[in-house]
């Protein structure tokens, strides 16, 4: 399998963002099923409707009913979110199947899916802050865009660095300087059999 372009990732996260956003609603994923791209897609999709329940659950205005209930929609897309993120991960290591790591290989504090987790996340910021400095509203004043749009510059410009980032560490892996190792995140919150107030009022 091909090493995955960070350019491309991009790409896919802001077509899954702008898609969602065309009616505020869950869109078509529009790539092959079990394709790299179409993970990739459903890893931002998730990650723009938790964006979207997270902004709701802080309304001062919901019953507290509501809030519970958004707050479990909110975990099971974490879990949803984990869950993707490590579908990426196995990607990655069939990538890097057929390269025996040198001897002095090192290892990366993160895996690639969850770089790649933090560059989904970050088309988000992005989308939601040129919306922020593009507002036309009274209430938006010139400060408040000024403001905006100086985060907006530096989402930029993590935008950049973190591509860089994943291109690098992609060539690193194809050469053996570093070698790929993966450990799965063991959530145990949701787990019926790892949370105590889960299995203590099983009946």
């Amino acid at each position: 399998m091909k090493a995955l372009e960070a350019i491309k990732a991009v790409s896919i996260f802001q077509q899954s963002v702008q898609d969602w956003h065309k009616k505020e609603a869950p869109h078509p994923n529009p790539y092959p099923e079990g394709s790299l791209e179409s993970t990739l897609y459903q890893k931002n999709h998730i990650d723009t409707i938790q964006w979207h329940i997270e902004d709701e659950i802080r309304r001062p205005d919901i019953a507290l009913e509501e809030v519970v209930a958004l707050k479990r929609k909110i975990d099971k897309l974490n879990q949803d979110r984990t869950d993707m993120v490590e579908k990426l991960d196995d990607f990655v290591i069939d990538m890097f199947r057929s390269v025996t790591p040198k001897p002095d290989a090192r290892l990366n504090s993160e895996s690639p899916a969850w770089l790649l987790d933090r560059m989904s996340i970050l088309e988000l910021k992005i989308y939601h802050m040129e919306e922020q400095v593009s507002r036309k509203d009274a209430s938006a004043t010139k400060e408040h865009i000024a403001k905006c749009q100086a985060k907006l510059d530096v989402l930029l410009d993590q935008r950049e660095d973190l591509k860089k980032c994943l291109d690098e560490l992609f060539s690193d892996y194809s050469q053996g300087i570093k070698k790929v190792k993966v450990y799965r995140q063991m959530k145990m919150y949701n787990d019926q059999n790892l949370n105590p107030s889960l299995y203590k009022n099983q009946k």
